[in-house]
């Protein structure tokens, strides 16, 4: 041992003391040899000092350590802040050398656990970020925000306060209420009205701002401490009515203006018809109307079903212009149209506050507004079970709920409804009521697909092409031969797709004359319309093979009804001629039977 090393050993007298400090004490000697190991490096370290004392630090504790230090003992530079993660815990290290007759004689490593001050530190900074958040939260809101403590000193306001309030926060932090109420900056105060209450409170509020008055209507809510007792905050939001009752305004007037653009709007749909009469050459449909005007002048319950297109809307609405009723009110409603969340306040009108976004005074519903006329539900089979109970209800008692309310509230009103799905079917599985099934069929009306009702199809033709050479100031024309085109045709979208196709036939059509080549050629190739041809000269789709098999049928057709060419050819609008020429080529021979005219 040199006499450097010899003179540390008067260190251990004072291990007493070294026990007494917080912080954990190593001392090492010139050959790296602990001399001094304290009760707080026992603790830190979990090394017994009775099993270190002596041993070389490099062993005992870290070669890591070891290295560290004999850099100091070699270059005498003390090393501060020295950071080392332990298993659970971080300490900080100070090492210096210690110096003794002008010669290093060992290293002092004085170290503490800097565990619980990192916690301190991350929890410090979370509290920042939410303190953060909060700032831009409570800036963020369109609302004005002021808040005090619970002695009505104010702490802070948001932009949204001085927005609304013209007042400069810097003059308004720091103030107590009584003070701002004193100076005439607000008339009252609900801050104070909630120390003074301890519950919350909602008040109309003048504010005096520079140059401006303006009126609001102010909520204040208390925050107690954890025990209850004492208010420690109050909360106060801030609203200019004045914006919201221009809000409330603006939103009614679009209200306004949508309902009546879909009044409107179903009003356009449901003329499938001219206006004051139904267009029906066809028994079948002869038999529903004489029907549907009979039963029209009683408040029965009707039940009208059919495919789409097939005119169901049109129907109900004649039942109701000759009615009793015509006078009243005839309201549409699609139920398959409609969110399932919405057709409940839709049909039954709801009371205020029933749900968010309801208006404020309520709202009537469709039965409501029906009052004294009819209501025609259209896919009665969409609508949802619970409200099939409510629909039962209202037919046979004549009175109804609102959504959110508890009076009931009585309604006269007829009311027909229509599907295009089989109701019994629904009933079978379950997804229609069995009780209102029989409720709404008192009178089923039937109304054929208009394939089963060719009779109708050629004056809806000629309806539908005045109409729309009036609309588009157009004046075409139909020559005989896609008149026949048209009419063999099988329209699976019933009346709609009928007059969707003379649409397009007079916008289209490249000259005053709508030919065979101007009619869509699914129509050419739809089965019923390529039964009818008898005379196929090609066997392919072309469109020519397809003009040329309805031209020998029409001509075949005239023949065999007016009995000679001359009438054919007058009848077609061609030479005689032609009407051989043609005849000839297609291989056409009059029937014996055919009536000469």
């Amino acid at each position: 041992m040199s006499q450097q090393d010899g003179r540390l050993d008067y260190l251990k007298n004072f291990q007493s003391i070294f026990d007494a400090a917080h912080n954990g004490i190593v001392v090492i000697n010139s050959e790296g040899k602990i001399v001094v190991y304290n009760k707080a490096a026992t603790i830190k370290l979990k090394l017994n000092s009775d099993q270190i004392i002596g041993r070389f630090i490099g062993e005992a504790i870290s070669w890591e350590v070891w290295a560290d230090m004999e850099r100091i003992l070699k270059t005498g530079s003390p090393q501060i802040g020295k950071k080392i993660p332990l298993e659970g815990s971080t300490i900080i290290a100070n090492r210096t050398p210690i110096w003794v007759g002008g010669e290093i004689a060992g290293v002092m490593s004085i170290f503490q656990d800097i565990s619980e001050y990192e916690r301190i530190v991350t929890e410090l900074e979370t509290y920042k970020s939410i303190n953060k958040e909060l700032d831009a939260i409570i800036e963020s809101s369109y609302d004005g925000l002021y808040i005090t403590d619970g002695q009505a000193n104010t702490l802070r306001v948001n932009k949204a306060y001085e927005r609304i309030s013209g007042l400069r926060r810097e003059d308004l932090i720091g103030c107590n209420m009584k003070e701002l109420v004193e100076k005439g900056f607000i008339n009252q105060s609900v801050s104070l009205e909630v120390l003074k209450r301890r519950e919350p409170v909602t008040i109309m509020q003048e504010i005096s701002g520079q140059n401006t008055k303006k009126k609001v209507i102010v909520t204040g809510n208390p925050i107690f401490d954890e025990g209850k007792n004492e208010i420690i905050l109050v909360v106060t939001n801030v609203r200019d009515i004045t914006e919201l009752e221009e809000l409330r305004e603006e939103l009614e007037h679009r209200r306004d203006l949508s309902e009546r653009y879909l009044s409107e709007l179903t009003e356009l749909r449901l003329d499938l018809f001219p206006k004051d009469d139904i267009i029906a050459r066809s028994e079948k449909m002869k038999n529903i109307i004489r029907v549907a005007v009979k039963v029209a002048q009683v408040d029965t319950s009707i039940l009208i079903t059919g495919e789409s297109g097939v005119g169901k809307g049109k129907l109900a609405k004649l039942i109701h212009q000759t009615s009793k009723r015509q006078d009243n009110p005839f309201i549409k409603i699609n139920c398959g149209a409609i969110p399932e969340t919405l057709i409940e306040s839709e049909l039954f009108g709801y009371e205020k506050g029933a749900f968010t976004g309801a208006r404020t005074e309520g709202k009537a519903g469709l039965f409501e507004i029906a009052h004294n006329g009819t209501i025609f539900l259209d896919e009665i089979g969409e609508l949802p079970l619970h409200l099939q109970v409510k629909l039962l209800g209202i037919l046979e008692d004549r009175q109804l709920i609102r959504v959110g309310g508890t009076k009931s509230k009585k309604v006269n009103v007829r009311v027909i409804t229509a599907s295009n799905s089989d109701l019994k079917k629904l009933v079978e599985e379950k997804r229609f009521r069995n009780d209102l099934f029989f409720r709404l069929e008192v009178i089923p009306l039937h109304i054929p697909p208009l394939r089963e009702r060719k009779e109708d199809i050629l004056p809806l033709i000629r309806y539908f092409h005045n109409c729309f050479n009036s609309s588009y100031g157009m004046n075409k024309r139909f020559s005989p031969e896609a008149i026949d085109c048209l009419l063999n045709y099988h329209y699976p979208g019933n009346i709609r797709e009928l007059e969707n196709i003379i649409e397009r036939l007079v916008v289209v059509g490249r000259d005053d004359l709508i030919c065979l080549e101007d009619i869509p050629k699914y129509i050419f190739e739809s089965p019923a319309s390529l039964e009818k041809s008898s005379h196929k000269p090609t066997q392919n789709n072309r469109l020519n093979s397809s003009i040329a098999s309805y031209e020998a049928h029409l001509i075949e057709n005239i023949i065999n009804q007016y009995g000679t060419t001359y009438k054919a050819a007058e009848i077609l609008g061609v030479n005689q001629s032609t009407i051989v020429r043609k005849m000839k080529k297609y291989n056409i021979n009059r029937n014996k039977d055919a009536k000469l005219h």
